[in-house]
């Protein structure tokens, strides 16, 4: 099954559980949020990586701009372990870590949640690559990429039990619009997957088809 087909079979258990209303407003913010032309204004193709140094669950400083030196890199933005097409992304692409690392690629997950909740979903999901805190959603700012979630689906996440802000140790319930970039060794962007609508992703394989073309590109010989 693709990751697009589990996404759909979540939509539509979604669309099943919430009322009339709750579906109109879920269905209005996210075309508020594609009206706002924040997708169309995030880094794209031909853009160049923004510094990006941040910790992942134990801590340790992880230095994306010093993972090119080995290979490509590929970057996933995800709002939270409380998103369930977050967990479906982030489980689709562990399927895939060991492709990518045949190709001399990395991968890092970026999201602004504090470490305990994303500890847990890690382990429940066995998830080996990288996931980093953006605190504040400082680096996501970077790329264009932050929106403050719709004070009405707020409402209805708060009656689900989830504190957005709260589990981004925030004020405001701010995240990254989802978002996958492929960037070669130069640290040019070569591949861009920025979409308005929270419920859809980038394929694995198109991330996969885009690490092969940086390596196929590349001049330098990539490290075993």
């Amino acid at each position: 099954m693709s990751l697009e087909e589990e996404l759909a079979a979540q939509r539509a258990r979604a669309f099943q559980k919430r009322s009339p209303e709750e579906r109109v407003v879920r269905a209005g913010a996210i075309a508020d949020t594609a009206r706002s032309g924040l997708a169309e204004g995030a880094l794209s193709v031909g853009d160049r990586l923004p510094r990006v140094v941040l910790p992942d669950l134990s801590g340790v400083l992880v230095d994306v701009n010093h993972l090119l030196e080995s290979g490509p890199v590929a970057i996933a933005f995800y709002r939270g372990s409380w998103c369930p097409y977050c967990n479906l992304e982030l489980r689709a692409l562990q399927q895939k870590v060991g492709a990518i690392k045949g190709l001399g690629g990395s991968l890092v997950a970026i999201s602004p949640e504090l470490p305990p909740r994303t500890e847990s979903m890690a382990a429940a999901s066995t998830l080996t690559f990288p996931l980093l805190l953006d605190r504040d959603n400082r680096v996501a700012r970077s790329f264009r990429l932050v929106h403050e979630i719709d004070p009405r689906v707020v409402r209805y996440q708060l009656g689900n039990g989830n504190d957005v802000a709260a589990f981004n140790g925030a004020k405001v319930a701010e995240v990254p619009l989802p978002a996958t970039y492929v960037v070669d060794r130069s640290g040019v962007i070569r591949y861009a997957f920025v979409e308005a609508d929270y419920t859809r992703r980038a394929e694995p394989d198109a991330i996969l088809e885009a690490l092969r073309q940086c390596v196929a590109s590349s001049p330098v010989t990539l490290k075993s």
